[in-house]
């Protein structure tokens, strides 16, 4: 049978939406606030609006609701099983398909467009579509229809039907209207021309009172009953005017709740009961509902709600010395709490133990989300959307988890795991563990005395980290590049389905503006982020180019000036790190210069979402897009152009070698029309180091580059140090890489870093300028003074007080930097990497006298004819002489 709907009617809206905000919908029928507060969505689904309505669809149902689809449009019965994993409430087929969606039980129903032609023993809903009221035996059919129990009835009018008697009509068959958005209103004064939405609810609900006031049962997200309240058709539509909870006294009048209290309401949704005989408002409440000293009218929360509300409360101000706040205040000793917790509950064996473990855990996994700014009610919508998918993984145990327990997976999963290992170059560094040691094995770096080897022999130690060759790569590129160019859309998709694991990703574009339940962060990290934007803006627009205007000789003026690349591409590394701070520092520049299209490309999580840090920072630099993809196929969607993705006119960002590699194959391509920043790949750092630097300072930047990848390299250079001070530097790296999480990417990269003695700053200089470094810090005694001698670097860190963290993020500087030795041709991103200069020229009659003569002898010389008479035509035009 068909389930409980949530309201007497459903609303049809466009794709994409096309409501309008609260600001601009007089007249226009619903609003998108409206929408979204009585939530029971229509749309018809067509091949053509198909890819846009699954860039909407994870919109529309973060307001927690589930849209019905007429899906007679589609052909696929893949595409309509995407619809159903997308969380769809109910999907509309024809009758003749039913039976291919047998196993998908009330979620799918049949669509016919005649009332004589509605099928038989359907337990499952009916939609009839293209219904003129005009032209139809309500009487016949009712009477026809009275033998036999009819399933609940849809019913949507052909476009442009008179609405008079449209809903009358629909009451009389038992039927649900489905209503365009655009011919409804909330607003009393437009009643006369629109279909009163509060009028609906009143129309079906049914109070045995003789004011028809309907009971209301008022509950927060987390569905906790508040209290018993009573509705009126003007307090419903006032609610939807407000968008808070406005309910009927039944001796004061509206009552606006928390007007006088401050406890005011923020509505979330409104529904009915199955019954038609209670109303149901959804709202996030602000303090309490009750007038007595607790929250509900029912009485305090309990359970997990409770604990909710307690740890937000610690989280505003808790207690010195509580617990919870150390928690909220110390990352790893709540990550460490939340594994400990959730391996006890794995060795309970009673009821009661099981019960005691479970609480502990949900105690600190509710900590850690409270902490990141994430609700039970954002939880409770995760379980929601999961429980509707269709399409299911094998469920298997990962890596170290399945391994501790002594599962083996079948043939068939180990094989999709080499795939997986096999695709990681594509997205990511290599895997660690390749190249870790025991744990036990002390962490150190290679030394080089210069004064006792040769020089070939610090060439050697200076050698990058070996990539693959340029062969071996562009094999691997070269398919994809073709794949992208060829299927588009189609081909991104399967790239990122195979090597991110998002399986459930049915678009490869989240366009702006980014929906807020994708940028929730805590208050400390978007604070973070916008001291780093700022900075980065501030330093970026400082370099701005002023206009060049030279008079070269008289009447002969040459001028510069510059203009922004219209659409540029920013690739954000996804791999072992989260890289919010490159989609600042890439996206920042772009907007100081004025680009009008700014497109993000960055590999997506295994649940097809981008980090909320990087949607925050491509809200910030304005970004139209983001692409959800990694590797050379990212860098070809964005060179080419797919049905989805926006084509742009140059690629700036870091990534592995074969992101790298597709950079270089499409700059060559004139086929693309696209340049890029620079050749790139992994990162490194070299440190120079003198008597006075702080042992403990200098591993900590090696060592922050070092935890990049096992691909990274560090440098360190030590000028006149004895062996105690070499020694006391290694024993930090060792103490300071056995705390960091990422320990065993940390050895994979120390194993090819080196240390260089040499006697003073000329020749630590030297080395430094041979290898070119990314980042260069200069941890020595007058460092300011060193900078003169710096002729190779990305970007320099100068004294012990500049770390290179601060680069990376905050201080102002770009930290997208050539590397591999390329910073001695390349410089990192700034302002210009987002300019092209254009020159012209300018000159009078008597500029073009003075000049004329050297051109027609250059253009004689190099036997241009053409060239020569575009200037002698002119000038005999000036001395009234004939060609």
């Amino acid at each position: 049978m068909e389930t409980t709907l949530p309201l007497p009617f459903l609303i049809s809206v466009d794709v994409p939406p096309s409501w309008a905000s609260s600001e601009e919908s007089q007249g226009q029928g619903l609003n998108q606030e409206e929408v979204s507060c009585l939530g029971c969505v229509f749309i018809e689904v067509t091949q053509q609006n198909f890819d846009k309505l699954l860039n909407h669809l994870d919109q529309l149902n973060s307001a927690a609701f589930r849209a019905y689809f007429d899906a007679t449009g589609l052909e696929s019965k893949d595409d309509i099983v995407t619809l159903l994993d997308h969380g769809a409430r109910k999907v509309f087929v024809q009758p003749e398909r039913m039976s291919d969606f047998a196993e998908f039980s009330r979620r799918v129903a049949p669509a016919v467009s005649k009332l004589n032609k509605l099928p038989s023993n359907t337990q499952n809903g009916l939609l009839l579509k293209d219904f003129d009221q005009r032209n139809c035996d309500v009487s016949g059919f009712m009477e026809s229809s009275k033998a036999t129990k009819m399933p609940t009835l849809y019913i949507k009018p052909i476009q442009d039907t008179i609405y008079d008697h449209f809903v009358d009509i629909c009451s009389q068959l038992s039927a649900i209207p489905i209503i365009p958005s655009t011919e409804l209103t909330a607003n009393k004064q437009e009643a006369e021309k629109k279909i009163f939405v509060p009028k609906l609810f009143s129309v079906a609900w049914k109070s045995d009172r003789p004011d028809k006031l309907l009971p209301t049962v008022v509950c927060d997200e987390a569905g906790v009953a508040l209290g018993l309240v009573y509705s009126s058709e003007e307090s419903v539509a006032e609610s939807l005017r407000t968008k808070t909870g406005v309910y009927q006294s039944r001796k004061r009048g509206l009552w606006y709740k928390g007007a006088t209290s401050g406890d005011t309401q923020e509505l979330v949704r409104i529904s009915m009961d199955c019954d038609n005989d209670a109303l149901k408002f959804v709202v996030k409440q602000k303090g309490k509902f009750c007038h007595l000293e607790q929250y509900g009218c029912f009485g305090d929360l309990k359970g997990i709600p409770k604990l909710e509300q307690t740890l937000i409360s610690r989280k505003q101000s808790a207690p010195e010395g509580s617990y919870t706040k150390r928690l909220f205040s110390d990352e790893k000793l709540l990550r460490a709490k939340i594994m400990e917790e959730a391996e006890e509950l794995c060795n309970a064996q009673t009821p009661d133990e099981i019960a005691f473990e479970a609480a502990d855990l949900i105690y600190f996994a509710l900590t850690k989300a409270v902490s990141a700014g994430v609700s039970l009610s954002d939880i409770e919508k995760n379980l929601d959307a999961k429980s509707m998918k269709v399409k299911r993984r094998p469920g298997n145990a990962k890596g170290q988890w399945a391994q501790k327990e002594g599962i083996t997976n079948d043939t068939a999963d180990k094989a999709k795991e080499a795939a997986k290992d096999s695709a990681t170059p594509l997205t990511s560094a290599p895997a660690a563990e390749a190249h870790t040691a025991p744990n036990s094995e002390r962490i150190t770096m290679k030394r080089v005395d210069v004064s006792k080897v040769e020089g070939s022999e610090v060439s050697d130690a200076l050698r990058r980290p070996s990539q693959k060759s340029a062969d071996a790569i562009m094999n691997i590129v070269t398919p994809i590049i073709s794949d992208i160019r060829k299927n588009g859309d189609k081909a991104l998709l399967s790239y990122t389905h195979k090597f991110e694991k998002a399986t459930s990703l049915t678009s490869p574009v989240l366009r702006a503006p980014f929906p807020q339940s994708l940028m929730n962060l805590p208050k400390e990290t978007i604070e973070a982020i916008d001291i780093s934007f700022e900075n980065i803006r501030k330093f970026h627009a400082a370099q701005e180019e002023k206009p060049l205007r030279v008079e070269t000789m008289p009447g002969v003026v040459c001028s510069r000036f510059s203009r922004p690349i219209e659409r540029v591409g920013l690739y954000v590394p996804g791999g072992t790190a989260v890289l919010p701070s490159t989609a600042l520092m890439l996206g920042v520049p772009a907007m100081v210069a004025g680009c009008k299209k700014i497109v993000i490309a960055s590999p997506p999580r295994p649940d097809g979402s981008i980090t909320p840090e990087i949607v925050y920072a491509a809200h910030k630099v304005g970004a139209e897009s983001i692409v959800l993809a990694g590797g050379a196929q990212a860098v070809a969607a964005m060179a080419y152009g797919t049905e989805s993705v926006s084509k742009v006119d140059k690629i700036l960002g870091p990534g592995n070698q074969f992101v790298t590699a597709a950079k270089m194959f499409v700059s060559n391509d004139t086929n693309a029309g696209v340049s890029i920043d620079m050749p790139a790949g992994p990162s490194e750092v070299l440190v120079v180091a003198d008597k006075d630097a702080n042992p403990a300072f200098v591993a900590s930047d090696l060592l922050s580059q070092a935890e990049h990848g096992v691909d990274s390299q560090v440098v360190c250079i030590a000028i006149d140090l004895s062996e105690q001070q070499v020694q006391a530097i290694e024993d930090e790296v060792h103490k300071q890489a056995m705390a960091l999480p990422r320990v065993d990417i940390v050895r994979g990269a120390i194993n090819h870093s080196v240390t260089f003695m040499v006697k003073d700053v000329d020749e630590a200089m030297k080395i430094s300028n041979d290898y070119a470094p990314e980042h260069l810090i200069l941890q020595i005694k007058n460092a300011e003074e060193v900078v003169d001698k710096v002729m190779n670097a990305g970007s320099v860190f100068i004294g012990q007080w500049t770390p290179e963290s601060v680069g990376d993020y905050s201080a102002g500087v770009n930290h997208s930097l050539p590397t591999y030795g390329y910073a001695k041709q390349y410089s990192g991103v700034n302002l210009g990497s987002f300019l092209k200069h254009i020159t012209s020229s300018n000159l009078t009659a008597e500029g073009l006298q003075n000049v004329g003569t050297a051109v027609m002898q250059l253009a004689k010389v190099e036997e241009l004819e053409a060239h020569r008479r575009a200037v002698s035509i002119r000038l005999s035009t000036l001395t009234g002489g004939q060609v």
